[in-house]
């Protein structure tokens, strides 16, 4: 009994390293929200609590236009994406030959493949067909890169619906289109939430792909930061980024658990990870 104790004791160097790990990835981003409520406009040392640089981004209508350009882009690459790719993964799962796990296999390479490479290859494409860079250039790159994720996020909702409700809504004289879209689809809503609030929150807070298909204005917020930055850290700056930080984290969790308030046991992180399905 005594060595079983010791065994499941958690070693102190794995412990250690485990909150070093944590420290140096979450005490930057503490010390961003912090100074954001700084009274000074300084970013070594802290004066007292204020609101002043909240009240700075209110005022500046250049972060402000950049704020609501990201929201429609956003919004649009959310609804594009959610389309095209619930369309895909509803294609696939009906395509058992070796041609659809190749066509399954490719779907996949957008979220194992560096997003530098695939921002250049976006620009390289809207230069070489002769489309102006513009709010349009960087939707379409990004429902090309959020397809992956609404894809797989549905195929593993599918995969826990019985082929055989759809087939018995046939039966009772439903078309192929009315047994999809009064049987399959009801019960892909908690996927559709799931994805759809996720892929918003990688949107929104998106600047690789932003950064290489956008124009000269409005630009996406996350360029308008970086923009920012390279004349000078405001602590206005830490205010935005506080707000992004805090809408994505926020939207993230509601992708990944909202299923819980449809009655369902599975969260989009179990579909994402491929665990328990029910």
């Amino acid at each position: 009994m005594a060595r079983a104790r010791k065994l499941e004791r958690k070693p102190p160097f794995a412990v250690g390293m485990t909150v070093i790990f944590f420290a140096w990835l979450y005490l930057p981003i503490l010390a961003v929200a912090l100074f954001s409520f700084n009274d000074k406009k300084s970013l070594s040392s802290f004066g007292g609590f204020s609101l002043r640089w909240y009240d700075d981004l209110v005022h500046n209508d250049a972060l402000l236009d950049s704020l609501v350009a990201s929201l429609k882009i956003a919004t649009v690459a959310t609804l594009g994406s959610l389309l095209l790719g619930t369309m895909l993964a509803l294609g696939l799962e009906r395509v058992r030959s070796r041609r659809g796990r190749v066509i399954g296999t490719i779907t996949l390479l957008p979220l194992v493949t560096p997003e530098i490479v695939t921002g250049v290859a976006a620009l390289l494409l809207f230069t070489g067909i002769g489309l102006k860079l513009s709010l349009t250039t960087v939707i379409l790159a990004e429902i090309t890169f959020s397809i992956a994720y609404v894809t797989v996020i549905v195929r593993g909702r599918l995969v826990g619906i019985a082929g055989e409700v759809e087939e018995a809504a046939r039966d009772l004289g439903c078309t192929p289109f009315q047994a999809v879209r009064l049987v399959t689809l009801p019960s892909l809503i908690p996927a559709l939430v799931g994805a759809g609030l996720l892929v918003f929150a990688l949107v929104f807070d998106d600047f690789v792909l932003a950064f290489f298909t956008t124009g000269v204005d409005p630009q996406p917020l996350p360029v308008r930061v970086y923009s920012s930055i390279r004349f000078g850290v405001s602590p206005a700056i830490n205010a935005i980024g506080t707000l992004m930080l805090v809408a994505s984290a926020l939207l993230i969790a509601a992708g990944l658990w909202i299923p819980r308030l449809f009655n369902r046991d599975t969260s989009s992180l179990d579909l994402i990870t491929g665990g328990d399905r029910k």
